[in-house]
């Protein structure tokens, strides 16, 4: 069996290529590299450096003919969403229709698409948040994501391909970029560990709901069999940027205090998210838990970031 993973160089793809290799399927990855890094690439994987726009993406299919699709290429960064909604609305929902139709025409099995549990929702009326819960984005990205669970359920219906969504946490761990916009761990742990300021946007007590990265890959291999449908993934408890701050502070031995800017345009004040359909239908339950994860997002970057 043949499985094709988008955004396969990136923080996360990149560990669902591992684990789909090391359950024996064949990995084709397709990353255009402007987020993925060629070091993050699994040497078992084939490679194809294209953007998920690419009209020619309709033949890369008809040559590799993979079973199913694992999609997490995006434009991922909430403040460049807002910044550039057509940008944001051309790689996430246009991207994804080119890859959608490919897929249709090329008989793939089933579409694993990677959605943003933390911005589709919006502001919560109810936590943790359930797949019931009513969409309200407050951000162009959320929208985005969004839009694109409507095509799978219209292709669905429509064609008969079969689809997963799994509506993401805050996602964590090793290969996270440091010097990106998205993942406030990474970007902690690199300010930390360089001995620099760290800057807590608002106050700090906003909550996420914090899932290690490999808890997250097992949930894409969980849902190449899962009943279709929409899935969220997450432990059903937030945990404030403040208290990441002092976990993360104890574990480096962070010697400064944070300091606080302005809160960040479209961002939601709390959301956690109830996994418990992902645990009844996929059985699927997150097994890393947040102390264990830091200390290894911590342990990957001093020797894959700084080589200490």
């Amino acid at each position: 069996m043949k499985i094709l993973v988008t955004g396969g160089a990136g923080f996360i793809g990149s560990h669902v290529v591992d684990l789909m290799i090391s359950k024996g399927l064949e990995v084709v990855v397709v990353d255009n590299l402007a987020t993925g890094r060629l070091s993050n690439l699994n040497p078992a994987a084939k490679f194809y450096q294209v953007d998920i726009r690419d009209p020619k993406l309709l033949d890369l299919f008809r040559a590799e003919k993979p079973d199913y699709v694992s999609h997490h290429a995006a434009q991922m960064d909430v403040r460049r969403s807002v910044a550039e909604p057509l940008y944001d609305a051309d790689v996430n929902i246009v991207g994804s229709l080119n890859l959608i139709e490919a897929a249709r025409q090329t008989g793939v099995k089933r579409f694993v698409y990677i959605s943003s549990g933390g911005t589709v929702y919006g502001e919560p009326q109810y936590l943790p948040c359930d797949e019931n819960h009513p969409v309200a984005p407050i951000c162009q990205y959320g929208v985005s994501k969004h839009t694109v669970e409507h095509y799978l359920y219209l292709y669905h219906l429509n064609y008969g391909m079969e689809y997963t969504v799994l509506r993401y946490p805050n996602v964590y761990g090793p290969r996270q970029d440091p010097h990106g916009e998205a993942g406030v761990v990474a970007i902690f742990v690199g300010q930390m560990l360089a001995g620099q300021q760290v800057t807590i946007t608002g106050d700090g007590e906003q909550q996420r709901d914090f899932v290690y990265v490999g808890d997250c890959a097992l949930g894409n291999w969980l849902g190449l069999k899962a009943p279709v449908g929409i899935y969220n993934l997450g432990y059903g408890i937030g945990t404030s940027i403040n208290q990441i701050f002092e976990a993360l502070k104890t574990i480096t031995a962070y010697p400064l205090e944070a300091i606080h800017g302005p809160a960040k345009v479209g961002e939601t004040r709390f959301i956690y998210l109830d996994a418990s359909k992902a645990k009844t239908m996929m059985g699927w339950t997150p097994s890393v838990t947040l102390e264990e994860g830091l200390r290894l997002t911590v342990e990957y970057q001093k020797v894959a970031e700084r080589g200490m």
